[in-house]
This record gives C-alpha cells, structure tokens and sequence, in this order.
C-alpha cells in the first residue's frame, strides 16, 4: 500500500503540492487526473523518492521511499520527459535497465518489442516520440516491478498500440500482483483501465473513487409524468442536476442504496428510461455538487 499523509511541496514560492493525503491499495491501477501544471509529476517524483516533500510523510508499506534502494528495486517511474542516451538502441537500454534491476525479463521485452515492431537494434535518436514512449513503456513493464508510474501515460502513442498497452499491463496487474499509478489530463484515456481515480486540484486530491462504485451508484434518468411537474417533485432523492425541456426531464441521481428505481416508478410514469454515463459525466456532476466547474479543472 502506497501511503501519503499530510504532504506538501513548494518550488520557490509556489505551493505545488499542499497538506496532500491519498492511500492506493495493492494491486491496483490508480488514475491521478488533473490538469497541466495541478502537480502529477511533483507527486509521482515524491513517490519515487526523487524529491524530498517540504512536510508529511509518503511510505510504501512501511518504508519511507526517498533514499532507499530495497524499496526502489521494485519501483520503476517512466517521466513525461523522457531521455535516452543519443547513441544508445533499444536493446542498449535494456541492459541498461538490466544491470539495475535485478527481476528485468529480457525476453518479456523482445517479445513485446517484435510485437510493436520495434526494431532492437536501431539508435533511439531516431524513433518518433510516438516510438520512444512506446520504448519507455516496454522498459518499465520488463521490469517486472511491483509498484509502476507513468506519467502522461499514453502521450503521443495511437489509439491500436495505446489499447495493446492497456492490455498488457491489465495482464502484467493480474500475473505479477502489481500495483500501477498512471497520470493524464485526459479523462477518457484512463476510464477503460483504471480501478480507481484520483482528481489533483489546488495542490490536493479533490475527490477519488473506485470507478465500479461511482457508476453502479449513479444514474441518468429520462422521466416524463402525466401531471406538471418540477424539480421539488423528486425531493425524496438525491437530484445532482435537473432539466426539463417539454414533458420530460433528465436526472442525475445519486443512488447508493440503489432506490431510487422503486420510488420513481411509483409515480407512474409514463417513460422511465435509465441511461449510462460516462466517467467524465460523473466526475462533471460530482463536481458541479461539490461546487466545481469540471471543465476549470482540467
């Protein structure tokens, strides 16, 4: 368990990070959304260890990280900026890579490379940025790291090859019990994979959920009654937002006891339609109760 109380990190005078707190289970994938410059990265170098916070306290298990090679032997952290040596080819970083850890699959990582089609051989200098993620990806993954970080994830990487990478750490989550915390400013590139997410605003974590809770306790609900109605007729549940246009009205209603289905059909209606919603959906209607506008955020 990645453990974070009370954290806080300040670049000259601005706080970037400020009395920070945020837990992520084992064997899990962790989402931290927010937008450029909310302090993703910051976070995930204090994790790391590459940073020292200002205040407050971040362990893994019970070790603190900063320091402390037993703990980073099964942390590996791929940055948004990425570096290569210029002269250095696939197959050069991965003996590099090698040579520092000490479970590195040499084979998981030719594999994966033949795949993409990824030529071993060849100076990294000139692969696209698109390629050099892709290698940076691979690197980390043959690791075969208990604890893994990507920052910007998926950036500059097409949508086949981005849905190859899902699966693989999907698989790598399930074999190897590894615990993968990924940022994007891009809510939609984590929904498919993640099982929890975290959104960074103001230097905190503004709100977090198990993604199987947040949709299976929210609902998007088309009604239409034989008799005028308004808002105040549904006051018995838990509207996040309510409109009306016509004779039918959309709900956005919170329902973690799962109710909300019996009340509203003893109202006879004459359309009852139950709709999915996104994840961006959900998290615009959290905010909005929460007082935020979820387009300022990201």
């Amino acid at each position: 368990m990645i453990e974070i109380k009370g954290v806080s990190k300040r670049y000259d005078k601005d706080d970037v990070l400020y009395n920070l707190n945020c837990t992520i289970k084992e064997n899990c994938i962790y989402g931290l959304v927010g937008a450029n410059g909310s302090g993703k990265s910051t976070l995930l170098r204090l994790i790391n260890g590459i940073l020292i916070p200002d205040k407050g306290s971040i362990k893994i298990g019970k070790e603190k990280t900063f320091d402390n090679e037993k703990v980073k032997q099964n942390m590996v952290f791929i940055p948004d900026d990425l570096y290569f040596y210029p002269s250095y080819t696939l197959l050069d970083m991965a003996k590099f890579y090698q040579a520092m850890y000490k479970k590195f699959d040499m084979d998981y990582l030719k594999k994966l490379a033949g795949h993409l089609h990824l030529a071993l051989n060849q100076k990294l200098s000139g692969f696209s940025k698109g390629m050099k993620r892709q290698c940076a990806l691979i690197l980390a993954l043959a690791t075969r790291s208990k604890y893994m970080f990507f920052d910007e994830t998926f950036d500059g990487i097409d949508p086949v090859v981005r849905n190859f990478f899902k699966k693989a750490m999907a698989r790598q989550m399930e074999e190897d019990k590894t615990t993968i915390i990924m940022t994007s400013h891009n809510l939609r590139e984590l929904e498919d994979i993640c099982d929890n997410l975290g959104l960074l605003y103001d230097g905190g974590i503004l709100f977090e959920s198990d993604i199987d809770s947040i949709k299976t306790n929210m609902f998007k609900v088309q009604i239409s009654l034989k008799k005028d109605f308004d808002k105040e007729d549904f006051k018995d549940l838990e509207v996040l937002n309510f409109k009306k246009v016509g004779s039918i009205a959309t709900l956005i209603i919170k329902d973690e006891k799962q109710e909300s289905r019996n009340i509203l059909e003893k109202m006879n209606p004459i359309i009852l339609d139950y709709l999915p919603l996104t994840l961006e959906e959900v998290f615009i209607y959290e905010m909005e109760a929460l007082g935020y506008a979820f387009e300022e955020l990201l």
